[in-house]
């Protein structure tokens, strides 16, 4: 029996079981702290007015999510026409286009902000009037599972708070992380190159803040508790406006200690265990997805013991792809895979290949040699990309990210440019539908846009060329062109991803196996969570022709096998399977 009790100022019932979770979360973080004067602050901060929580906490399991689970990532003003609220267009496109098709939408930061593309909030609880109000985001999360940013790192230096900070004012002259240029800050990870402290006068004289992004962020100060109860308090007003995935933005950076890296540090770990928890009692289906652009091992411990994010971002898998397409080998991404461990039920890899930031390289470090990432990293620049550097602690440079729209990435191979451009491009968008996870594709990837280099020359930020924004008219005309590469390109997803939705075996946790076909296949088996179906999903990564023995598959004989893309019939007793430059091929023994 679950026991209840209450909180004496709101009067909500409170299960004793999430009670006392709350405050061994908040003695870990906070051990010399008044745990149980806590406790009560956590409830009454995100259990407030008519909300309460439920009697028992949800358990991770199957009934998470299911095959057709899907997201698109968009910025609020991806398309704008000049005359109507880009929120309203965003609404119409994803109404006409998506509905039925993709279930969710992350809409990245749509708040008030002065820099880095949203990135830099003024004010968590408000709309950028440029894209439209609280009405439009609320209209897209009763149509679409909708997906947020709770940008927990850092805030604009021209916000209130920090403006707050600068005065002296309580309670914002302790909400902002500060350190000495004396303090010894050599083993800090940085994910940029410019200076990590920034000097700036205030009330109390010179201080210098932490600034993990750039200047204009300023990083918060979570020893500090009540910066962690003002974010519960925004993650419930973003619910109660309709959020349902929530995105911990920079998450690994929240807590610093000065003499550490000051990355995923243990306290990082207990404050999400405890936005976990929160959100498992809370009697809204909210998800959480941490936001960690890191080699691939300390990615996963995001996962905790199924008690910390729900989904982590496959931060490896866009520069794997990206290789082995380029070099038609998946000697690496075969690697990888095979030493990938599977999400535990009710956890899920987030499978992406492009998105509003530029594509990864340090999830890449230890997977890709330094040699193959250089040589990847001057093929894409041969195809219009740019590269972003960030700064070692002995103050050497490397390169950070790829910035390029994915489409115009894959232009070619290292050998250079060539006509397999879109057929290159749809490969690498199957094998991320086809992945143990769930899939999310970037809006400019499912548009196939090219490179914006006007955004680049405009903003003077490499990662703009990825970030460009449709005239509405426009991009209705080029969708309707047949011939254009945008065309035929979303068409195709669209196409693919409505085959994918209807698959059991496509389960975020249904079982994979790598295959061993070789290197210039990419193979893997799927088995749904009930054993019914069975899906060969093989990807050719080259520009050649390519035949494997049906054989080579273990096909059970005595039952029906057709490609789902093609519609083609294979039988086990075929000889040879056959697949043209960069096709892909779903086989499978259900209809």
């Amino acid at each position: 029996m679950t026991t209840l009790s209450e909180t004496p100022q709101t009067g909500t019932t409170i299960p004793r079981r999430l009670r006392e979770s709350i405050r061994l979360h908040l003695e870990n973080i906070y051990p010399e702290k008044d745990s149980r004067a806590l406790t009560r602050q956590v409830l009454e901060a995100f259990w407030s007015g008519e909300t309460h929580p439920r009697r028992r906490g949800r358990v991770a399991g199957n009934g998470m999510w299911s095959a057709d689970n899907a997201y698109v990532i968009t910025y609020g003003n991806s398309i704008v026409d000049g005359e109507h609220k880009p929120l309203s267009l965003l609404q119409d496109f994803l109404t006409e286009n998506l509905k039925g098709v993709i279930k969710g939408v992350h809409i990245l930061p749509y708040f008030p902000y002065t820099s880095d593309d949203g990135f830099a909030i003024t004010d968590y609880r408000a709309i950028d009037s440029g894209l439209g109000g609280w009405e439009d985001i609320e209209r897209i999360g009763r149509e679409f599972r909708l997906m947020s940013d709770l940008v927990l790192n850092h805030c604009s230096s021209q916000s209130s708070w920090f403006n707050e900070f600068r005065m002296g004012h309580k309670p914002y002259k302790d909400f902002f992380f500060t350190a000495s240029p004396e303090d010894d800050l050599t083993d800090v990870v940085r994910p940029r190159a410019h200076p990590l402290l920034r000097k700036v006068e205030t009330a109390d004289g010179e201080k210098y803040v932490w600034c993990t992004f750039s200047h204009d962020q300023v990083d918060f100060d979570f020893s500090n508790p009540d910066v962690l109860l003002e974010f519960l308090k925004i993650m419930r007003f973003h619910i109660d406006r309709g959020v349902r995935t929530i995105r911990l933005d920079a998450c690994a950076f929240i807590w610093k200690e000065i003499g550490t890296s000051c990355i995923h540090l243990p306290q990082t770990h207990e404050i999400i265990r405890l936005m976990r928890l929160l959100a498992d009692y809370s009697e809204e289906s909210i998800v959480l997805i941490t936001e960690t652009n890191v080699p691939n091992i300390e990615n996963l411990s995001y996962f905790g013991n199924r008690n910390e994010a729900h989904m982590i971002y496959n931060f490896s898998l866009p520069p794997l792809i990206v290789h082995a397409l380029l070099t038609g080998t998946s000697q690496f991404l075969n690697a990888w895979q095979m030493a990938m461990p599977p999400a535990q039920m009710g956890c899920a890899y987030f499978n992406f290949t492009a998105s509003h930031d530029g594509i990864g390289l340090r999830p890449a470090e230890s997977l890709l040699s330094d040699d193959a990432i250089s040589e990847m990293v001057e093929t894409v620049q041969g195809f219009g990309g740019k590269v972003s550097m960030r700064q070692l602690s002995d103050g050497t440079m490397r390169p950070y990210e790829m910035n390029v729209s994915l489409f115009d990435a894959l232009k070619g191979t290292v050998r250079g440019e060539d006509n397999h451009n879109i057929a290159r491009f749809l490969c690498s968008q199957t094998i991320a539908m086809a992945l143990e996870g769930i899939p999310a594709f970037y809006i400019h990837s499912l548009l196939a846009t090219s490179n914006d280099y006007e955004g680049v020359e405009k903003t003077g930020h490499n990662r703009a060329i990825n970030r460009h924004r449709w005239n509405y008219g426009a991009l209705q005309d080029a969708l309707a062109d047949e011939t254009s590469q945008h065309a035929q390109v979303f068409d195709a997803m669209r196409k693919l991803i409505a085959i994918r939705t209807q698959q059991p075996a496509f389960h975020p946790n249904a079982t994979q196996f790598t295959l061993h076909l070789g290197e210039k296949l990419f193979g893997f088996w799927r088995q749904s969570v009930d054993r019914s179906q069975s899906i060969f999903a093989i990807n050719n990564v080259t520009d050649e022709d390519m035949e494997i023995p049906a054989m080579s598959l273990n096909l059970i004989g005595g039952e029906s096998w057709y490609d789902l893309i093609t519609g083609e019939p294979i039988s086990a007793g075929d000889k040879k399977i056959s697949f043209a430059p960069y096709q892909c091929r779903w086989i499978t023994n259900r209809t």
